[in-house]
């Protein structure tokens, strides 16, 4: 397949190196400019912002969340029939408060109203090192689990396909306004869970306990004095959003 992806971070490069390795054709783009790529390690082909979204099947997009306002020019561009996949995640102590979203609108559901189409939710429920590190054959004992969300059932197939391709195993969260199910604050957030661990997850989310779930992370992690290692942010996560 062919793939386009706008933000080259830890999310969007390990996306872009593992999509490459598994045969695909991937452009990779900074929605800041080209130039942002230069001395970046990256696997895939460096290109501008418009490049990215010419002659592909799939345009993943991976940058802050408060920044995608500012791509609607460029995805207004795409041809139809191309998938649009969101990795992001809302912070308001990175991004600034979004009143639609304080007042209960499902993050996704802001997102796809600022793009103006739809989209599939996916890998935002795994961190960078996750992604890079925890894939497995399909199969695997204790394989971990990602959620997708998304209106179009033929679309979310295939990054589900995807998902499963590139190490992990996928499950259908619902439509776009279910995909707070899998955002931060909810037991599905970052957890590394096993497919029958995930679908659990998703059912047990409190879409009203979650914001307050994931400042309190935030909270803990700003505080510390020293750096979480991987496996800390994945237990304090579980003992967080889990409770």
């Amino acid at each position: 397949m062919r793939f386009g992806i706008i933000g080259a971070g830890p999310i969007g490069s390990n996306i872009s190196r593992k999509l490459v390795e598994n045969g695909h054709d991937v452009k990779i783009a900074d929605a800041r400019g080209i130039e942002r790529l230069e001395g970046k390690k990256l696997t895939g082909t460096p290109v501008s912002i418009e490049e990215a979204i010419t002659n592909i099947d799939v345009l993943i997009i991976s940058i802050p969340f408060h920044a995608l306002p500012s791509i609607r020019n460029i995805v207004d561009k795409l041809e139809e029939e191309v998938i649009v996949v969101d990795t992001s995640n809302y912070y308001p102590q990175m991004s600034g408060e979004i009143e639609e979203i304080e007042n209960g609108m499902v993050e996704s559901v802001w997102v796809s109203n600022q793009l103006g189409r739809s989209i599939i939710k996916a890998f935002n429920n795994l961190l960078a090192f996750t992604l890079e590190h925890k894939g497995t054959p399909e199969g695997s004992n204790g394989r971990i689990a990602t959620a997708i969300a998304g209106n179009d059932l033929h679309q979310k197939q295939k990054i589900m396909n995807l998902a499963n391709e590139l190490g992990f195993d996928a499950v259908d969260s619902g439509s776009l306004i279910d995909s707070w199910r899998q955002q931060p604050g909810t037991p599905a957030y970052c957890t590394e869970l096993t497919k029958e661990e995930l679908s659990e997850a998703l059912k047990k989310a409190n879409k009203e306990k979650a914001p307050s779930l994931r400042d309190k992370v935030i909270e803990i992690l700003s505080a510390a004095t020293s750096r979480y290692s991987h496996i800390e942010v994945v237990n304090l996560n579980r003992e967080i959003y889990q409770s």
